[in-house]
């Protein structure tokens, strides 16, 4: 009946700029697009600022700092209203390491630490969402790694470059009984066969290094092209070849991605003015210096 016990009034907390699904559960913590929600019921579950920062980031030190205090000032008092004032009490908080959808919108290590730390006085279930960042596209195996947090994340779920979605989580939040978490096909074999062959090829192609390596890079030039071209782009960033930067417009962007098209390269949008980039762990420098000259090359034609 939906009532009683057996549906406690919790909630999970999200930030601005989230994505996380399409179904109804993930819908009400995703925030990236309105059309995502359109004319579907949701959920009132809390939603906590996420960090903005200014590039280049050696430049705008003291004013992320303060982003990033200021997004966990929220992420408390959210947390203390729906508690307290809302009786909703927060079981968790969801996040992604960086927000892809969203406009790929990056966070520091301070805030993840400072974040798992308010999630563990809070008595909350930390979760890190993996699902566009896991599998070596940051240069690491999980995005997280990068934050040097204390412990895992209590629960980590994954997808895509995984080839088959699922989740990690800590002993004691195993499922005691059965049919608590099930689906039709209750996962596809076949797909942790493709899986192990990603693993093994990653392995034997030092394919993490090489992200790392060809990011470095890749970001290095990107930045470079900032500078070249203040008028259309700025804010380079990335980890790994996990990376992008910000059109000063909406306009200058799609005109950006479909002089891209026309040239032969694919890149995608996302966010209000975001081009970001998502190569194959197998991009070399070869391949970097392709998509670097083709930008250039666009952005003088503009």
């Amino acid at each position: 009946m939906n009532k009683g016990n057996g549906c406690p009034d919790l909630s999970i907390l999200s930030f601005t700029g989230s994505f996380h699904g399409r179904t109804l559960g993930v819908l009400a913590i995703t925030h990236s697009k309105a059309v995502h929600k359109l004319d579907v019921p949701t959920l009132d579950w809390p939603i906590a600022k996420f960090p903005r920062y200014k590039y280049p980031l050696e430049e705008n030190i003291e004013y992320n700092k303060k982003q990033d205090d200021d997004c966990l000032k929220d992420v408390e008092e959210q947390i203390d209203f729906f508690n307290n004032e809302k009786k909703k009490h927060v079981a968790a908080i969801i996040i992604e390491p960086i927000q892809a959808e969203g406009g790929d919108n990056y966070s520091s290590a301070y805030f993840f630490q400072n974040l798992q730390r308010i999630a563990k006085e809070k008595d909350t279930i930390f979760i890190v969402d993996e699902v566009q960042t896991g599998l070596c596209a940051t240069g690491k195996i999980w995005a997280h790694e990068h934050f040097n947090l204390s412990n895992p994340p209590d629960i980590m779920t994954f997808a895509k470059k995984m080839q088959t979605g699922g989740y990690y989580y800590k002993n004691e939040l195993k499922v005691d009984q059965p049919y608590r978490i099930f689906n039709t096909w209750l996962g596809d074999p076949i797909r942790i066969i493709y899986l192990e062959a990603i693993l093994e090829t990653i392995k034997r192609d030092n394919l993490i290094e090489l992200n790392h390596q060809i990011g470095t890079y890749l970001l290095f030039n990107l930045k470079k092209l900032c500078k070249d071209f203040p008028d259309l782009i700025n804010s380079a960033r990335g980890l790994g070849t996990f990376s992008s930067f910000d059109s000063v417009n909406a306009s200058v962007r799609d005109n950006i991605l479909q002089k891209l098209k026309n040239s032969g390269v694919l890149a995608g949008a996302c966010g209000d003015k975001t081009i970001r980039i998502r190569p194959a762990l197998i991009f070399t420098q070869k391949h970097a210096d392709i998509f670097l000259s083709k930008l250039n090359s666009t952005l003088k034609s503009i």
